[in-house]
């Protein structure tokens, strides 16, 4: 595969993905009208397939240093794994529910009162400094992500040290904040 046809590949499967996003956040993609009964479990399971992603990458990280390629391939490729099964439960989680979270929505109306928001303070706040750039990042990590997937596996060992300068502390981050923002948004899920 030439890497141009990699890079369009990459530019499609990102388009998409965002996409998707996007229209199952702006509730444009029509859900059941009653959520199945596992869909409240679908945060606690993306926080804990975060969690170990996270794990996953700082350990990666130590058998490179160390020389160790096969085990950094592998714990890699298990760590790409549970990303993709991670935005396909992110993805599901957010076409099944149809009702709005917001931090600090204490009635879970989907609205935000004035007293519900003097409530959350300052710790609102918090929650949208970690909240706006885990979504940003983890939009822009994902074409990082696969690229650096691809130059890994096919041993382009320059072109991936290149990439992984960049993919690795945005992917820890995401992959971090994800779990902050789960343990942070939770008390305001009304299931």
């Amino acid at each position: 595969m030439s890497d141009k046809f990699i890079f369009r590949f990459v530019t499609v499967i990102t388009i998409v993905v965002i996409g998707l996003v996007i229209l199952l956040n702006r509730h444009l993609i029509p859900g059941p009208a009653v959520a199945p009964s596992f869909t409240p479990y679908l945060p606690m399971l993306n926080a804990i397939l975060n969690g170990t992603c996270t794990i996953l990458l700082l350990v990666s990280l130590y058998f490179i240093r160390q020389g160790n390629i096969k085990v950094h391939k592998n714990l890699n490729i298990l760590t790409f794994s549970l990303s993709a099964l991670f935005l396909v439960s992110y993805v599901l989680f957010h076409y099944l529910m149809r009702n709005e979270i917001l931090y600090g929505d204490i009635n879970g109306d989907g609205l935000l009162s004035d007293s519900e928001r003097a409530a959350a303070g300052g710790m609102r706040t918090l929650y949208l400094c970690i909240l706006t750039p885990h979504i940003i990042l983890a939009a822009g990590v994902l074409p990082l992500i696969l690229l650096s997937f691809h130059r890994g596996l096919q041993m382009q060992v320059a072109k991936h040290k290149k990439l992984v300068r960049w993919t690795f502390p945005i992917w820890l981050y995401v992959t971090a904040s994800g779990v902050i923002v789960y343990l942070m948004i939770r008390p305001y899920y009304h299931f």
